[in-house]
């Protein structure tokens, strides 16, 4: 058989494979990246650290003014020495020291802000690259169009102001038109784009008549919903590296997020639910694949299931959603005679 390499570019960083783990729980301690690293990750998110937690422990800078000169700066120096900065900081360093693989700092935000000017200090910690987990709904009654997107591409121009090392965009799926707002992260040098952030949900109790949160965990429905926005943008947009995120809970997952397209994929869901010692198994399926399939690297079939480039997409896909179902109520509806 041939000897096949997993070896993958994603975002400016050289990865063994294409097994990335996503900001989580799993990556809040060195022990537990340590064990990620020793079961087979290329690379680790770290746990993020949140926007109001970085203002928070910056109050003599106003939330709501741009960042203007030397006097800023000076505040948000003598504000890296408190909580929940310095501790981040420490976290980084600390991790740099003892493993190997590319760490990716987390910030999980929605606002233009002062906090951008942070973003310097992770990569003065030794963060291989930064994600930012722009998680942003609006609620306004009265709402100018774009006004998300362009929030969106505010935040990455601001941090890519302060950072030299890889900025990555991780985002949900709730825009008018995603691949115009990822055209505008690959235009505004965004290194990566993940695809796509998971939010938080409600769920209702109707014995207790409370709101509580809903699960935690990925759903499985939630891998082929994800796909299908993958097979478009990698397509549109070929040159974007893309990490697919959501519901990754096995090799065979990996194998169709990146015949879609996927530069890498992000796991967490199936970490929680079958502990570190699973990755081999996936990077087992993985090169197992590829050597019955005979390829010798990921780039030779990366993309090659990814949504067809046509003219009007929005009409390929209406026609696809018609010859299926049409498809499928011919296959399964019952005569006539038998709903009588």
């Amino acid at each position: 058989m041939k000897t096949v390499n997993t070896n993958v570019r994603y975002a400016g960083l050289d990865l063994k494979n294409p097994i990335v783990v996503s900001s989580s729980g799993l990556t809040d301690s060195l022990h537990k990246i340590e064990i990620l690293e020793n079961s087979g990750a290329a690379a680790v998110v770290l746990k993020s650290i949140f926007e109001e937690q970085i203002m928070m422990d910056m109050p003599s800078i106003s939330a709501n003014n741009e960042i203007r000169g030397e006097k800023n700066n000076n505040s948000i120096d003598q504000f890296l020495s408190t909580n929940h900065l310095e501790k981040y900081i420490s976290f980084i360093s600390d991790c740099k020291k003892s493993v190997s693989i590319p760490i990716i700092a987390s910030i999980n935000c929605h606002t233009v802000r002062d906090w951008t000017k942070f973003a310097k200090n992770l990569e003065n910690a030794g963060a291989d690259a930064i994600e930012l987990n722009v998680m942003l709904i609006n609620t306004e009654r009265e709402y100018k169009y774009g006004k998300v997107e362009q929030t969106n591409i505010e935040i990455l121009k601001q941090v890519k102001k302060q950072v030299k090392i890889p900025v990555i965009m991780k985002i949900g799926r709730e825009f008018t038109n995603l691949i115009s707002l990822l055209n505008k992260f690959e235009s505004n040098k965004a290194s990566g784009i993940v695809m796509f952030n998971k939010n938080y949900s409600n769920e209702v109790d109707h014995e207790g008549v409370n709101l509580i949160p809903g699960a935690k965990l990925s759903d499985n429905g939630l891998f082929n919903q994800n796909l299908r926005w993958l097979t478009i943008a990698s397509s549109i947009l070929p040159s974007l590296d893309i990490a697919f995120s959501g519901a990754v809970y096995n090799g065979e997952n990996i194998v169709k997020a990146i015949l879609a397209g996927a530069k890498v994929t992000q796991i967490c869901s199936t970490i929680y639910k079958n502990g570190p010692d699973f990755i081999p198994h996936m990077l087992a399926y993985l090169t197992d694949w590829m050597q019955m399939h005979n390829y010798e690297t990921i780039d030779q079939f990366r993309g090659i299931l990814n949504s067809p480039i046509i003219e009007d997409e929005n009409l390929y896909q209406r026609i696809q959603f018609m010859k299926h179902f049409s498809n499928y109520e011919k296959e399964t509806t019952k005569s006539d005679k038998e709903l009588l």
